[in-house]
């Protein structure tokens, strides 16, 4: 495999899946016709078996091998995942982009994503569906529980000589609307483009 080829597998590996599409854009946006050239690296990579592929959807998703099911419930999330990393891109590329990091322990959050983006650490809940408030709450309780446990200063990422909490980033249905003011640390509720006003940039 060539190094655009390792590049593609370990986003599948990353993202858990791609569209054609994506891997259009991600990989082959410098090229004259990324769809085509997409085509037929993805087609090549199958033939090889590196890389498997469900048909079952107007446009075809692909996984790495191995990997999760192709009927799997949380395709429709894990492409969520890609759209707002393809989003955020377009501002600034995220140094670090963790898809549903492990932080370890029964009460910890499980965010969807960890991100080190415009010189700040995130975690993103996205939301395909609105929660209830409840719902909400109990996940905010788990972030509360981490930033009382300290656990995150001993992240590897934390910069020498200063501790940084990840922001809470809440996108995507539902953003905006839920009541979660009170915490020990700064959230967000905005899709992509409110974030980037809230932040000042172009």
């Amino acid at each position: 495999m060539n190094a655009r080829d390792k590049a593609i597998v370990a986003d599948l590996e990353r993202f858990r899946c791609l569209t054609r599409d994506d891997v259009a854009e991600l990989h082959f946006s410098n090229v004259k016709n990324p769809v085509t050239q997409a085509n037929m690296v993805l087609k090549r990579l199958r033939r090889d078996e590196i890389i498997c592929c469900s048909t079952e959807r107007r446009k075809y998703i692909y996984f790495p091998v191995p990997g999760i099911k192709k009927d799997s419930a949380k395709i429709g999330h894990f492409l969520a995942i890609v759209d707002f990393y393809k989003e955020i891109r377009q501002i600034e590329l995220p140094r670090v982009f963790n898809v549903e990091p492990k932080l370890g322990g029964k009460g910890l959050p499980e965010p969807d994503v960890f991100c080190i983006w415009k010189g700040a650490p995130w975690f993103v809940e996205i939301q395909r569906s609105q929660f209830s408030d409840r719902v909400m709450q109990e996940k905010m309780n788990r972030y509360e529980n981490y930033y009382l446990s300290g656990e995150w200063e001993k992240e590897a990422w934390q910069p020498a000589g200063k501790k940084i909490f990840p922001y809470v980033w809440v996108v995507g249905l539902g953003a905006g609307k839920y009541s979660i003011e009170g915490r020990s640390f700064k959230v967000f509720q905005a899709n992509v483009g409110e974030m980037k006003l809230k932040l000042g940039l172009k």
